[in-house]
């Protein structure tokens, strides 16, 4: 397996993986549930750059069958200039009043989504990815953060078994999140 930065042309399976982590969300800031228009609206922004959901901000793990998992990172220092092209988006095509809260900040890189082919999960290829991001950004002294919802236990525990640990709670598109946080190897 071999992970590597997406390019533009991977974001058609890219937006199918995303989707798996991202559905509920994606209904909610769409405002409308249909798998179809949700997919298409992540694959816009994977394809486009400068984006929170841009192909410039994923990594893609290969195989001889094709790309199997995608992770979404990005610096959250920047989430409200990577946000506002979709918040913009979304305000003219969907929902005049879309305003959601902030899910990062400065200070750590986040962990927005990964995914992995359906027909590949059990396998350890999002332990893959995240051992993999993980080794990058701790020899990079950057702390990683993510969200995980407080309704999927078994996410959580990998994320635990990983170094991550509790530093808040949040509610992103009405869902009760935990903010999970890794520190660099030699800061706690």
């Amino acid at each position: 397996m071999r992970i590597r930065k997406a390019t533009k042309e991977d974001s058609s399976i890219i937006s199918e993986h995303l989707f798996l982590a991202m559905e509920d969300i994606l209904y909610e800031f769409i405002g409308i549930k249909d798998a179809k228009v949700a997919k298409e609206f992540l694959r816009y922004f994977i394809e486009r750059e400068s984006n929170q959901y841009s192909y410039q901000n994923c990594l893609v793990a290969e195989s001889e069958d094709g790309i199997e998992g995608s992770i979404n990172i990005y610096d959250g220092g920047k989430l409200h200039e990577f946000r506002n092209p979709v918040i913009q988006y979304i305000r003219k095509h969907f929902d005049a009043e879309f305003t959601p809260n902030d899910e990062t900040q400065q200070g750590e890189y986040y962990i927005d989504s990964f995914g992995v082919n359906a027909n590949k999960q059990g396998r350890g290829i999002g332990t893959k990815l995240l051992q993999y991001v993980i080794h990058k950004y701790d020899s990079k002294q950057q702390t990683l953060g993510l969200l995980v919802d407080e309704d999927k236990p078994k996410a959580e525990k990998l994320y635990l078994n990983l170094g991550f640990k509790l530093v808040g709670r949040k509610v992103l598109a009405g869902k009760k999140m935990k903010h999970l946080q890794r520190k660099p190897t030699g800061i706690r």
